[in-house]
């Protein structure tokens, strides 16, 4: 009970300080917030509350510790100090899977998934992409009976190809991804549309398909028929509004569309003015990837081939 009764009193102390306007960061749970604001309000502390929660076996609570005190050195812009939270979060979510499959407790093997996520971003962080990409296949693999899980872990394996300019590869991933959707997220009846947080992912995944292939420019020989089929979608002879299904909002299939003839008919100011356009509506990794359109009709390197 005193152990319980410091606690809270630590827990009031930080709060009365955040009331003051000195919040510096926000992650979602409660003791990783706790945490967090020890780690920039009183550095001494904040160690002491993580070893404390490790050694009351509570290892899934000082993990969320680990991954607030990433956050925080996130935004400190300190990526060895971001790297070794999240290894040290790693580790205590391995530590208490083992525990739970020790015990025979029911679970989604959640605790594993967390850790490979975080020696992954880890890797990422520490300016890796390439050694990240085996780390993201992996967990994927892992995650197959959680789809919303195993498609992040794609879409970063995505990322880190893209960063490697393994864009061949990149497209791969893009192409998996919306096969998975299809064949695990509910769909709108008598259609083939995905519904809620798969489409969102489907959306995204078909802009970067598109914008991959204007990139690599695949001869008509070497087109895989599902990406000939992508492409058929945005020619505009074969447009119907009327019967054809899109998963994206009509002004930004439009300007995709407009892109793609752009490319075809090699129109650089056309392509130009249309980047501006599409600029809002797309990511950061989609714009980077329209520059690099852009950029190669410009001056025309072949190393996205």
């Amino acid at each position: 009970m005193a152990a319980d009764g410091d606690f809270l009193a630590r827990y009031r102390a930080v709060s009365n300080k955040l009331k003051n306007g000195r919040q510096l960061c926000s992650p979602s749970h409660t003791l990783p917030l706790l945490y967090c604001n020890l780690l920039l309000l009183d550095r001494p502390d904040s160690g002491q509350l993580a070893k404390e929660l490790k050694q009351q076996d509570w290892l899934q609570y000082a993990a969320f510790c680990n991954l607030a005190m990433a956050r925080c050195e996130q935004t400190l812009f300190n990526a060895p100090g971001e790297a070794l939270a999240l290894t040290d979060a790693a580790r205590l979510f391995l530590s208490s899977e083992k525990e739970n499959r020790a015990l025979q407790a029911p679970g989604f093997d959640e605790h594993l998934q967390a850790a490979l996520n975080c020696y992954s971003f880890a890797i990422k962080e520490m300016n890796r992409p390439g050694e990240a990409i085996v780390h993201y296949q992996r967990a994927a693999e892992l995650q197959t009976q959680t789809p919303t899980e195993a498609l992040l872990s794609m879409g970063d394996m995505a990322t880190c190809k893209i960063l490697t300019r393994d864009f061949d590869g990149a497209l791969s991933v893009f192409t998996d991804m919306q096969l998975l959707c299809q064949e695990k997220g509910l769909q709108v009846a008598g259609t083939s549309t995905p519904v809620g947080a798969f489409l969102d992912i489907v959306a995204k995944c078909e802009i970067s398909r598109v914008l991959l292939l204007m990139l690599l420019e695949p001869p008509p020989q070497k087109l895989l028929p599902e990406h000939a089929q992508t492409l058929e979608r945005y020619a505009w002879e074969s447009f119907d509004p009327h019967s054809q299904e899109t998963v994206l909002p009509d002004n930004v299939f439009l300007l995709l569309q407009s892109v793609v003839m752009a490319c075809q008919e090699k129109d650089t100011e056309s392509l130009k003015s249309l980047q501006t356009e599409l600029w809002p509506f797309l990511t950061a990794e989609q714009n980077h990837l329209l520059h690099l359109v852009v950029q190669e009709r410009i001056t025309p390197s072949g190393q996205g081939i």
